[in-house]
């Protein structure tokens, strides 16, 4: 399978954001889930399909930035530069939460995770739908499904679409940096 999405499966997709849905999709280097970061019932439900505490937060990823303000503060002109130097592509900041931004987003955190995605399959459905939150298709403590296999394996019949596609190529998870500091939390 490649990257490109089938049309029938971008609106099938689609149709179950819009519904309050969760969608299993590939990423950068994993299986993702994502639902409307909008939609508190629907980010409650992923989390508690991952069995993971609100307070820890959830990443979001958007086509492009401009679709990111109502979640975000921008940073000084220089943190700003870092983190564009790196979109789209693979690199997950943090950046200082607007007063907007939904607590189940946040969590306990002053910030909020933003991903420019540059995977087409998933930069595909933010640009039709907007920003989307983006999390491992996993249950907490295991590790994230590589596979539509392994989704159907850890999750069952728990999503409410999987979008068939490839994953990016990474490895591992993208790196997460703090946007004002640079600091690097997750490698």
């Amino acid at each position: 399978m490649g990257f490109d999405i089938a049309p029938w499966h971008l609106r099938r997709a689609l149709d179950a954001l819009e519904d309050g849905g969760i969608v299993a999709c590939p990423t950068e280097a994993v299986w993702g889930l994502s639902c409307d970061p909008l939609n508190r019932s629907a980010c409650l439900r992923l989390l508690d399909i991952k069995q993971r505490h609100w307070r820890k937060g959830l990443i979001l990823v958007a086509a492009h930035f401009d679709d990111l303000p109502m979640f975000v503060e921008l940073p000084s002109n220089s943190a700003m530069k870092r983190a564009t130097a790196t979109w789209p592509g693979p690199a997950t900041w943090i950046f200082p939460a607007s007063p907007d931004a939904p607590p189940w987003l946040t969590g306990e955190h002053d910030g909020i995770a933003v991903r420019v995605t540059a995977h087409p399959l998933l930069r595909a459905l933010c640009s039709r739908f907007g920003p989307l939150v983006s999390t491992s298709a996993n249950r907490s403590g295991r590790e994230p499904a590589r596979s539509v296999a392994e989704v159907r394996m850890q999750l069952g019949g728990v999503v409410d679409m999987i979008v068939p596609g490839a994953l990016g190529g990474l490895a591992k998870p993208t790196t997460i940096r703090d946007v004002q500091t640079g600091h690097i939390l997750r490698r």
